[in-house]
C-alpha cells in the first residue's frame, strides 16, 4: 500500500479573519453606581415567580377547535364577533334584561323571516351563535327556499310516481331510467331527480330502458315449509336460496325452447318476494325483478286474488261461516269480502283480496277453528299446477297475473 504525505505550503496558510463583533457592546461612559439598574420586563417576571411560587397543578389541557367557520380557537374572539365578557363577572341588571330582550328579538326575527343561518350539520351549539327556531323544522320560510315552493310546481307530482301510476315501472326503477337520460317529457329528456310534471303529460321511455326491462326475471317457487318469505331470521334461511340451477323444475317451459334462458348470477340481484307466505305454510312465492309485478301484487290499490287450501279441526257453524266471508275485523279494520268454502270434509277453500300478517290463522281461530295445514295454489291467473315442493320456475312471456 503507497503512503501519501502531504505537506502544507507556505501559501495555504488561511488568512485571519476579522475580529467579531461583541454581543454586548461596552458603553464608554461609567455606569453610575449610585442608581439601581432598571430591571427588565423578563427579570420582573422571574422575580415575581420566585417570590410567589404557583401551586401544583395539572398542565392546561390543548385547546380544541370548534365548529366556527373561521377556524378559530373556542377561546380565540372572532373577527367578527366581539370577545365574551368575563363569565365570573356579573353582568348588571340592565345588561341582563337587554340580553335577554336582544336574544327574544333574533328568535322571533329567525322564526318569522328564516334568515338565520343553517345550524352546522354536526349539530348547532349555544356557544357558536345557534337559535332554535321554526326555521330548523320548516326551511320553506327562507327567502331562498321559499321561491322554489312558490314555482307552482308543489301541487304537481313527481315524475316517478307518474311512472310507477301508469304501469311503465317501479319508482325505483324510474329514478334509475331518469339519472340514465332515458325517459322524455312532452319531448323533452328529464334528467333531474324529483322533477314534478302535469299528471296529463305526455311520457316516452326510451328503447334501452324497455331491454333494460326485459332482461328482468320473475320466479314461480313453491315454497317449502321451514322456509321464511323475506331475510333471514330466527336462524331460518330465506326463500331464495332454493333458486339455483339445481332446483330449476326439469319440466319448466324456458328449458325447452329454441333459445333457453340461461340462468346467471345476476339474476339473484334485486329479486325480492312480491307477497310473503308464513314459515309453517307452504306453496306458490313470487319472487321478481320487475317492479311492475310487485306493484302488481302487493301495491295499496291492488285487488289481485289469492287462494289458498286450508286443512283445519274444529266445529265451524253456519254463523261463523258467514263471518269468515264477510264481517271479521284484525288490528281495528274491517277485512275485505273473502270467499270461503268447504273443499272436503276437514279442508276450507279462501280466496282473498288482501294479506295482512296471519291474515287466515287468525280469521279461522275467532271462529273456533285451529289450522293444521295452509297451502297457496294461486295468485291472480297463474296457478302452482304440478311445480313440485322446494323446485322453481321462469314466469312465461305469455303469462300474466
Amino acid at each position: 500500500m503507497t503512503t501519501l504525505k502531504l505537506s502544507k505550503k507556505t501559501g495555504d496558510t488561511p488568512a485571519v479573519t476579522a475580529k467579531k463583533t461583541p454581543v454586548r457592546r461596552n458603553s464608554p461612559l461609567p455606569r453610575d453606581r449610585t442608581v439601581a439598574p432598571v430591571k427588565t420586563q423578563r427579570a420582573e417576571a422571574q422575580q415575581s415567580r420566585e417570590q410567589n411560587p404557583a401551586p401544583q397543578h395539572k398542565p392546561e389541557p390543548a385547546r380544541q377547535r370548534n365548529h366556527r367557520h373561521d377556524g378559530g380557537l373556542r377561546d380565540q374572539p372572532s373577527a367578527s364577533k366581539p370577545p365574551a365578557p368575563d363569565s365570573r363577572a356579573p353582568a348588571p341588571r340592565a345588561m341582563q334584561v337587554d340580553a335577554r330582550r336582544n336574544d327574544a328579538t333574533s328568535r322571533d326575527k329567525a322564526d318569522r323571516e328564516g334568515a338565520y343561518r343553517n345550524p352546522p350539520r354536526r349539530g348547532g351549539k349555544a356557544r357558536d351563535g345557534f337559535v332554535a327556531s321554526e326555521f330548523d323544522k320548516n326551511r320553506s320560510n327562507k327567502e331562498a327556499f321559499a321561491a322554489r315552493a312558490n314555482a307552482g310546481q308543489a301541487e304537481q307530482p313527481r315524475l316517478s310516481k307518474v311512472m310507477a301510476e301508469r304501469g311503465l315501472c317501479s319508482r325505483r326503477e324510474a329514478d334509475e331510467w331518469i339519472a340514465n337520460g332515458w325517459v322524455k317529457v312532452n319531448g323533452e329528456i328529464i334528467e333531474t331527480l324529483g322533477t314534478r310534471i302535469d299528471p296529463d303529460a305526455e311520457i316516452i321511455i326510451s328503447s334501452y330502458a324497455q331491454e333494460h326491462q326485459a332482461e328482468n326475471v320473475t320466479i314461480i317457487l313453491h315454497k317449502p315449509v321451514g322456509y321464511v318469505s323475506g331475510q333471514a331470521e330466527d336462524g331460518y334461511e330465506p326463500a331464495i336460496v332454493l333458486v339455483h340451477p339445481d332446483n330449476q323444475w326439469p319440466e319448466d317451459p324456458e328449458l325447452h325452447r329454441h333459445n333457453p334462458k340461461q340462468f346467471h348470477r345476476g339474476m339473484l340481484r334485486g329479486l325480492a318476494p312480491a307477497g310473503r307466505l308464513d314459515i309453517d305454510s307452504t306453496g306458490m312465492l313470487v319472487l321478481t325483478q320487475d317492479g311492475r309485478v310487485a306493484r302488481h301484487l302487493i301495491g295499496e290499490d291492488s285487488t289481485v286474488e289469492k287462494e289458498y287450501l286450508v286443512r283445519v279441526t274444529g266445529e265451524l257453524s253456519d254463523a261463523g261461516m258467514k263471518q269468515l266471508n264477510f264481517g271479521l275485523s284484525l288490528d281495528g279494520e274491517k277485512l275485505k269480502p273473502a270467499r270461503v268454502s268447504w273443499q272436503n270434509e276437514d279442508q276450507l277453500r279462501f280466496v282473498l283480496r288482501e294479506g295482512k300478517k296471519r291474515q287466515i290463522r287468525r280469521m279461522c281461530e275467532m271462529v273456533g277453528l285451529q289450522v293444521v295445514g295452509l297451502k297457496r295454489i294461486r295468485i291472480g291467473s297463474i296457478t302452482l299446477g304440478k311445480l313440485p315442493v322446494g323446485q322453481w320456475r321462469y314466469l312465461r312471456a305469455d303469462e300474466r297475473f
